[in-house]
């Protein structure tokens, strides 16, 4: 017989091996997480590499895959590597909903990420929401985006946007003519709300407004609808080939007022569109100036860019795509080593402040947008931009 010594000791070891084998067999037994491995998290996005709006698509993909590999080269999240399947949608709706499914369904991801544009949001969400897929980070300031509960958004809305604009036109310029031109689409008339609400706050009303159709440069229909109202400031929501046609036409004609775009343009393709006749014409940004030298963050996401693709040129969009891509990471982070599809949307919901080298993002229970803040900026005479701090009115050419 063993002694009692012995047996004590067996029972130990035998009750040592039950704790690490019971989590071990659960885990096994458990429901795999799609997308979730050992190795590796796998996210999808579908986005425009393709058509006028492709630069979009492409400045976001670069930025996400800058922040994985930024992770990556440091063993990953938890000892995943991340990784991201993209898939054209050319800016059109349906091309979004097949995409959306095909990720989802037969790649497997975890979440979908870096989405671009109001309609092809619209679209894509509904599918994401019943497959309780989180939806990150879409490139669009949609306010219906603000109330899904899979989805969670980074940056300011385009009624921010909008009210920024209006803002500085009234109270540095004075102007009270303004004009908008719209893609007609769920992009378009989300833009136009936000307008209109910041004219019903000071009792104003557009001039004009001009519609031209997405994924087109047909735009000469919509400059001569403006230009009866005779405005001094033109509020532009659309993307950058459309928006660089735009101005290109309306100055022809001798149609010159000040001009305004939200940050979902591109801007660094419509600065190139555009070249040095884009003197003067102001976007607003919600993401920090991409070569700021005082900045973190802007430092942070060149080393990034420059490690991932050297030579790649800081801008916006790309700036835009890393935040996305760094947001995804913090959740995995304080998700731990046990993430699900519910416990990162929970986390971020819950997460309060998150500071991304100096970028903060709050979220909270009924708030699914980390930030508020919008940039001014300004193409200056050489064709580059600037950050600005008021308005100045044209720029002579």
């Amino acid at each position: 017989m063993r002694s009692r010594a012995a047996q004590v000791a067996l029972t130990a070891a035998a009750w040592a091996a039950t704790t690490v084998l019971v989590p071990l067999l659960a885990a096994a037994q458990a429901d795999p997480v799609p997308g979730v491995s050992v190795e590796r998290v796998l996210f999808g996005q579908s986005a425009a590499f393709s058509g006028p709006a492709a630069e979009l698509g492409r400045g976001m993909r670069l930025g996400i895959q800058a922040a994985f590999k930024e992770a990556n080269d440091t063993g990953g999240v938890h000892g995943r590597r991340l990784e991201l399947v993209t898939v054209d949608d050319g800016y059109e709706p349906e091309a979004a909903i097949r995409n959306t499914r095909r990720l989802i369904e037969d790649e497997g991801v975890f979440a979908l990420v870096g989405g671009v544009g109001t309609p092809t949001s619209r679209s894509a969400v509904p599918v994401a929401d019943e497959a309780g897929v989180p939806y990150v980070a879409p490139f669009t300031g949609a306010g219906f985006l603000r109330s899904e509960p899979h989805v969670i958004n980074l940056r300011s809305s385009y009624a921010q946007e909008t009210e920024e604009m209006v803002e500085r036109l009234t109270r540095d310029l004075g102007i009270d003519r303004i004009a908008v031109v719209i893609q007609n689409d769920s992009f378009g008339r989300a833009g136009l709300a936000g307008v209109r609400a910041a004219f019903e706050k000071r009792g104003m009303e557009a001039v004009a407004i001009g519609v031209y159709p997405r994924n087109t440069t047909a735009v000469k229909t919509a400059i001569v609808d403006i230009k009866v109202g005779r405005p001094e400031a033109v509020i532009m929501v659309g993307a950058y080939q459309p928006v660089a046609s735009l101005i290109a036409w309306a100055r022809h004609i001798g149609l010159d007022p000040v001009f305004m775009t939200l940050s979902f343009v591109g801007s660094n393709a419509l600065a190139e569109e555009l070249g040095p006749s884009g003197a003067g014409v102001y976007v607003t940004q919600v993401v920090p100036f991409p070569t700021a030298r005082n900045s973190r963050v802007a430092a942070a996401y060149r080393r990034a860019l420059s490690a991932h693709t050297a030579g790649a040129a800081p801008g916006f969009v790309s700036f835009e795509g890393y935040l996305a891509g760094r947001l995804v990471i913090e959740a995995l982070e304080r998700c731990g080593s046990a993430v699900d599809r519910d416990r990162f949307i929970e986390t971020l919901k819950n997460a309060g402040s998150i500071d991304l080298d100096g970028f903060r993002l709050v979220f909270g229970d009924e708030d699914n947008q980390g930030s508020d803040a919008v940039f001014l900026t300004v193409i200056d005479e050489r064709g580059r931009y600037r950050p600005a701090t008021r308005l100045e009115g044209a720029v002579k050419r």
